[in-house]
């Protein structure tokens, strides 16, 4: 269901390679609602792309990153702070008697110390990281669609949510992020020939059970147990993931730009591994046709899915 992928989180690679310009003015809306409160996943490879900004535009953005920076940073060492003292407390009620309300405040405050750690180490640091530039369901990540003839790029949830329903869609269709091609003309009917995009992925991640990549069947009294697998493909590419999306508007609220990967059956080495599903990277050739859809064309659309790369996708356990 590409639960989780490796995105091309910098927007400059757009340009450089794919001719894309940028929806700077979306860019800037989706940092400034971040920045008021709203509820945002934006990978840290994303902000990093302006961390050099050469614009007015873009100096803007940059300046909404810092300031949300800051903010966390300091929750962050205000939690610290808060957890430290508590931790404290409670080792100090364990010299004198060992009760459980003492022992799970220890355990409790040195795991959020921990974590609290993690975070303010990542908001800190400027060197990237693959984890970086992983979404998963409900992240921000750059999709290149076709607007007025040109090539452009949008920052789009990775979860669609689609114009004209309610907001409640969201939890009612949590699975959103996977739009399956034997769907396409039924649930997914309003995007497929209408609103086609393409997210650049370089590795993608499933949940798979143990005992299938293992091949094997599940041993008498044997629990299920889920394992995440990482799919790089080799040799090492950046693929043209097909996608559909929809812009949502409502009442009172921010717009919506959403999306969804287009999935198939796997290929062997995928099916190998334990997993059902697998991503649709189209070829290079195909970008314009696929970013340009005919409603009465869907026969083309589907030529374009089958003219797929074919990458051997190599897997190992995700870190």
């Amino acid at each position: 269901m590409c639960y989780s992928a490796q995105v091309r989180a910098d927007y400059h690679q757009f340009v450089r390679v794919w001719g894309a310009i940028i929806s700077i003015g979306e860019f800037f809306e989706l940092y400034w609602i971040r920045q008021q409160g709203a509820k945002v996943k934006i990978p840290k490879a994303m902000d990093a792309a302006f961390s050099a900004p050469q614009t007015d535009d873009e100096r803007k953005i940059k300046a909404l990153i810092d300031a949300y920076d800051a903010e966390q940073i300091s929750k962050t060492e205000q939690e610290i702070f808060a957890q430290k003292k508590r931790l404290a407390d409670a080792e100090r009620k364990l010299l004198t008697k060992t009760t459980k309300a003492a022992t799970d405040s220890k355990r409790i405050a040195t795991d959020k110390i921990s974590k609290a750690m993690t975070k303010l180490n990542d908001l800190r640091r400027t060197d990237l990281k693959d984890r970086d530039s992983r979404i998963f369901p409900g992240g921000y990540a750059p999709v290149m669609i076709m607007e007025n003839g040109k090539r452009v790029v949008k920052p789009m949830r990775y979860q669609c949510r689609f114009a004209g329903w309610p907001a409640e869609f969201d939890a009612d269709y949590p699975g959103c992020y996977n739009a399956r091609r034997d769907n396409l003309e039924k649930f997914w009917k309003k995007q497929f020939g209408v609103s086609h995009g393409i997210m650049i992925v370089n590795a993608f991640y499933e949940n798979v059970s143990r005992h299938k990549m293992e091949g094997r069947e599940l041993a008498p009294g044997e629990k299920e147990e889920n394992v995440v697998l990482e799919f790089r493909p080799t040799p090492t590419q950046d693929m043209l993931v097909a996608c559909l999306w929809s812009h949502w508007q409502g009442p009172g609220e921010p717009g919506l730009l959403s999306f969804a990967a287009i999935t198939d059956e796997p290929p062997a080495e995928v099916a190998a591994a334990g997993h059902d599903r697998c991503i649709i990277p189209i070829q290079e050739k195909n970008i314009d046709a696929w970013l340009n859809p005919d409603r009465t064309r869907l026969a083309d659309m589907y030529a374009i899915l089958d003219d797929r790369a074919r990458p051997y996708y190599e897997h190992r356990m995700a870190a």
